[in-house]
């Protein structure tokens, strides 16, 4: 009888510990691969090894781990990359494809092709800037022209592309993904804690300095981790490769919808308001989540590949989202601050209204 474990595919994926990665990773683990998560420290290993991920401990710095790795697989079908750094995304970029290089160079050579599915995010488009109800408001597509505003964000949207580069030996799909929310929450976990912060204050309402209309796109990182898989596993896969797909719910939310799911989860007795300045009383990191104006299209991908998101948006289920939020802040999750100091970085990307 022929073992079904013959047949079985594997998958690496880079920063397998990060909030995509994890949940990249455990996508990947229910469609039946075998999945090797990249992580550069030990204690990182725990949380792999109960979700059924095979731990790897390396670094991109020193590649002593690779031949193991080869001798545990010597072929991977899919590598995933949800590593990022700023600001020199360039150095990261060099290691990783290198890396990936030495990966496929051995898979080649036993008769397997990668498939390199690389994240990048909806902010390469930019700011879109119109609002709800304007007639100007359109989807960012990926016809959308990437926007050079940013230093941090072009470099990444400029030097993600470059993976289809490297025909000879993989193939290349770019996601864009929107933000993303659940279980630590991202950074939306920062506008959880300001709700938080402004309700033990005793405010009356939750106040947000930025026009209700300005849409707000998300996606539940579950549905985002299950459009990575859809795209591998998709046959023939050369009508997916060496494109660039967005990530996103079925529709955007505006910062008035949210802000009064906010306002009504955590008891302001006078909702939410929207005053048109903030003070001192608004973190600024915040205007990067309430004040970046997107609505970004995943036609494409649910087009090619019949993906489609499943789990509630932000404002639909806020006190579950919330409850799994404290619950992953009280066990001390390290990507909640690692998210808060993402989001201090990228503080300067967005302005007050």
């Amino acid at each position: 009888m022929t073992s079904h474990q013959s047949y079985r595919k594997t998958v690496l994926v880079t920063g397998a510990n990060g909030y995509i990665g994890f949940a990249v990773s455990k996508a990947f683990v229910r469609a039946g691969y075998r999945v090797f998560g990249l992580v550069r420290r030990v204690e990182a290993t725990v949380d792999l090894q109960v979700n059924e991920i095979t731990p790897v401990v390396g670094t991109l710095d020193d590649m002593a781990w690779v031949p193991n790795l080869l001798e545990e697989s010597n072929t991977l079908n899919v590598i995933v990359n949800c590593l990022e750094a700023y600001p020199d995304y360039e150095t990261v970029y060099q290691k990783l494809i290198a890396l990936f290089r030495q990966i496929s160079i051995k898979g080649n050579e036993n008769g397997v092709r990668p498939l390199l599915l690389w994240s990048s995010g909806c902010k390469d488009y930019g700011i879109d800037g119109a609002l709800h109800g304007d007639p100007g408001l359109v989807a960012q597509t990926e016809e959308s022209p990437v926007d050079g505003t940013a230093e941090a964000v072009r470099s990444r949207a400029e030097t993600s592309l470059r993976v289809f580069d490297h025909p000879e030996l993989f193939d290349g799909i770019v996601l864009r993904p929107t933000c993303v929310y659940g279980y630590s929450s991202s950074y939306y976990g920062a506008m959880l804690d300001y709700a938080s912060e402004q309700a033990d204050k005793g405010e009356r309402a939750l106040r947000i300095p930025v026009d209700p209309r300005t849409p707000m796109h998300a996606c539940h990182v579950d549905d985002c981790a299950e459009a990575y898989v859809s795209l591998a596993e998709h046959a023939p896969r050369a009508d997916v490769a060496n494109q660039v797909y967005n990530i996103s719910a079925h529709r955007y939310e505006t910062v008035g919808e949210i802000g009064h799911a906010l306002a009504a989860a955590y008891g302001f007795p006078d909702g939410a308001r929207f005053p048109q300045d903030g003070g001192d009383w608004f973190p600024p990191r915040l205007y990067v989540m309430f004040n970046f104006p997107q609505w970004v299209g995943s036609g494409k991908i649910r087009r090619a590949t019949g993906w489609t998101d499943k789990r509630p948006l932000f404002q639909e289920d806020i006190g579950v989202f919330r409850a799994a939020y404290e619950a992953e802040k009280a066990r001390g999750h390290e990507n909640i601050a690692k998210s808060s100091q993402r989001l201090h970085g990228m503080g300067t990307l967005v302005h007050p209204q």
